[in-house]
């Protein structure tokens, strides 16, 4: 979707992982440099007790595109 708008990950300023299991916000920490360059992004992450289809992790973002 980012691509659609013209942006990219590059373009995120705030990130929200939504986790069915905290104890895996170390391994959100090891792949996070994957993805993102520091700076990161702003980030929160949720634990939550269930997600669609049985994930374990989703994600969402905020991107500011420069017009």
């Amino acid at each position: 979707m980012a691509k659609a708008g013209g942006g990219s990950l590059a373009d995120t300023v705030k990130l929200t992982v939504y986790l069915t299991d905290l104890s895996h916000f170390a391994r959100v920490n090891e792949i996070m440099p994957r993805y993102f360059d520091k700076p990161y992004p702003a980030r929160a992450v949720v634990g939550v007790a269930a997600l669609p289809r049985a994930a374990l992790i989703e994600a969402d973002a905020i991107l500011l595109l420069q017009g």
